[in-house]
């Protein structure tokens, strides 16, 4: 996200001594992706952040993939997924491949024992149902309903949650979660005609600054594994930090839709991306005011993406049978659309008060073991006429 963000205290020019009152110096940290080519941040430290004392227990985290094809169409009953207090044990990968995995997760608490850091992948956090405090070592951020967390890889974070139940859709990204490049001119600034614009963007507001010693387990994701790393130091610890890599928060309640006379495809409701994938929001919207137009969208095949939408909320007029939470699986290359009877339900209606999010990847996504266990096996049938 290219917007510029300062939080707490920095020297007037990077890389020179920072000093405490004390005389001692405090410690940078330059935080960047991409080698030293993508977005980055500068940090100042009570203490070095290298302070390792031990390296505990490691457990693989990797997906396991399902005996079964990857040509069929799945609906998954992402509420049947069991609530769990801890919230990575909560986290269960549905759909996955070498770009990204799929996770839907239900934690009933907060975490308190330790701290988390994803080495592997940005995380797009969507809070489905929940409320209650991102906290980061770049500052605090509050969430609710409808809100996306975007947490870039190797921040160190926790969350605390305000009640036990909490439903989270989750996306792993291998590569880095971007605002859409058709929405931005040349300096990185969003347009005037895209869905959301800056002020949308809410930022760290809350700096953590703990000056600690002691014994302080970040779990760290690498290559799909967990594995407990103890630091001597608080990792809360940043005094100041400037820059463009830090967490941030939007609400798909802020998405403004684009719409227009005749149906429009899908890009329209683009929301982040990737080199790999794209995310939409499909949010509450006037219906095509063409006067013979199809509010319903029409069948298509894309044969270069899998298409996965996650049901949040409202009535969503091209599925029947489909329920909040929900999550649909349809393989690039198969024709899909709406079920039997919902172009004929569609017409006339002049709004849609649906709201869902969509993933669509560049590659085929694999099945795992764990969305079987809330996969409609019948589903695919679900085109034909009764």
């Amino acid at each position: 996200m290219p917007l510029y963000h300062k939080l707490g205290s920095i020297p007037p020019k990077r890389h020179t001594q920072f000093r405490k009152e004390n005389g001692d110096l405090y410690y940078e940290q330059l935080f960047g992706t991409v080698g030293f080519d993508g977005m980055y941040t500068n940090s100042y430290h009570e203490q070095r952040p290298t302070q390792l004392k031990k390296i505990g227990e490691r457990y693989s985290v990797a997906p396991k993939i399902a005996k079964t094809n990857n040509i069929q169409s799945y609906k998954l009953q992402g509420f049947d997924v069991e609530p769990q207090d801890d919230f990575l044990e909560s986290r269960k990968i549905v759909l996955t491949n070498s770009d990204c995995h799929i996770v839907l997760a239900a934690p009933r608490k907060s975490t308190t024992e330790y701290f988390y850091k994803n080495t592997d992948s940005d995380e797009m956090i969507f809070i489905h149902k929940g409320s209650g405090k991102l906290r980061t070592i770049y500052g605090n951020l509050d969430f609710s309903y409808g809100d996306y967390l975007i947490i870039p890889r190797g921040i160190i974070y926790k969350i605390d949650f305000d009640t036990q139940d909490n439903r989270l859709f989750i996306l792993e990204s291998h590569s880095p979660i971007y605002t859409p490049k058709q929405y931005r001119n040349w300096f990185g600034q969003l347009l005037e005609h895209s869905p959301f614009c800056e002020r949308d963007i809410r930022k760290p507001y809350e700096l953590e600054t703990n000056n600690e010693f002691g014994d302080f387990v970040i779990k760290v994701k690498k290559k799909d594994e967990i594995i407990d790393m103890v630091y001597a130091s608080h990792p809360f610890d940043v005094i100041g930090y400037d820059g463009y890599n830090y967490p941030y928060a939007f609400s798909i309640h802020n998405f403004e839709p684009i719409t227009g006379r005749v149906h429009l495809p899908p890009p329209v409701h683009q929301t982040f991306q990737t080199n790999s994938l794209v995310v939409c929001s499909f949010v509450p919207r006037l219906y095509d005011y063409h006067p013979l137009s199809v509010p319903a969208p029409y069948n298509h095949s894309n044969i270069d993406s899998d298409e996965v939408l996650y049901y949040v909320d409202g009535d969503f007029m091209s599925r029947n049978d489909v329920k909040a939470g929900n999550i649909s699986l349809h393989p690039a290359g198969i024709p899909h659309g709406p079920h039997p009877g919902a172009v004929e339900r569609s017409i006339g209606k002049k709004e849609t008060l649906e709201l869902a999010v969509m993933v669509d990847t560049f590659k085929p996504l694999m099945v795992t073991e764990e969305a079987l266990k809330i996969a409609d096996d019948n589903y695919y049938l679900s085109w034909l006429d009764k």
